[in-house]
């Protein structure tokens, strides 16, 4: 259980600082002094943290199963052939900024959480599927042959010894797309989507370094809890091989 604590930690201050912000409004005000209001008061921050932790989990969800699925189809013999093309679109989607996605994007699906989920998803592809391929291919053949020759077939080759010999090195990649995503959801407050962007816009557009704080300051600790939490899954998941002996 040690393992989780810091992960456990983090959150809950992530929970009580959303919670309490209004407390600390002496503090900012010493930061934002002669500012009226300093507690960006628009939507609750439990809210915005809810709704920005949504666009991450769903489109860390939806990128993890398109980049593993296409890294698997490449190290298939059938798949081979299509490995510089599938690396070459998953580089695209990371290489195009977020923001000319959203512009292009807004048009057809129009203003909200749409556009901004499109983003991260082709946004948050690439280490993914980097670190599917890097896990499968950097499996020694000796160990497929073996399953082979056990009698298994290669699904289940894929299932009950691939995949979880190469999960380590998939959960770093799923770990470093969901940490960028995490800084990049808040741009979605541009056009409409409610995350902890909200009071970072607001204060840039009014001035005030007191709302840019309280939403950057969220932020920030949102993605060390969840960096802090792949690392314990990580650590989880090499005990876990260590126990069966792999």
């Amino acid at each position: 259980m040690r393992v989780w604590l810091p992960a456990t930690l983090l959150a809950s201050l992530l929970l009580v600082l959303s919670a309490g912000m209004p407390v600390l409004e002496p503090l900012f005000n010493w930061v934002q002094p002669g500012k009226q209001q300093v507690i960006y008061e628009r939507e609750s921050f439990l809210f915005l943290l809810q709704n920005h932790l949504m666009l991450v989990v769903v489109s860390a969800a939806v990128g993890t199963f398109v980049a593993v699925a296409g890294g698997i189809f490449v190290t298939r013999p059938f798949g081979r052939d299509f490995l510089p093309l599938v690396g070459q679109v998953a580089s695209i989607g990371q290489t195009f900024p977020p923001v000319a996605v959203l512009a292009l994007a807004v048009p057809v699906l129009g203003f909200g959480e749409a556009p901004i989920l499109l983003a991260l998803v082709l946004y948050g592809l690439l280490p993914i599927l980097r670190n599917t391929l890097a896990g499968l291919e950097g499996i020694n053949p000796a160990v497929r042959e073996a399953a082979l020759g056990m009698g298994m077939s290669p699904v289940q080759v894929l299932v009950r010894v691939e995949l979880p010999l190469a999960g380590r090195v998939i959960l770093a990649g799923i770990r470093t797309s969901v940490t960028i995503n995490i800084a990049t959801a808040a741009i979605g407050s541009t056009i409409g989507a409610r995350t902890l962007g909200d009071p970072v816009i607001a204060g840039l557009v009014n001035g005030n370094t007191a709302y840019v704080l309280q939403g950057a300051i969220l932020i920030g600790l949102l993605a060390l809890t969840t960096d802090s939490l792949f690392e314990a899954l990580e650590r989880s998941w090499d005990r876990r091989l260590q126990s069966v002996g792999v």
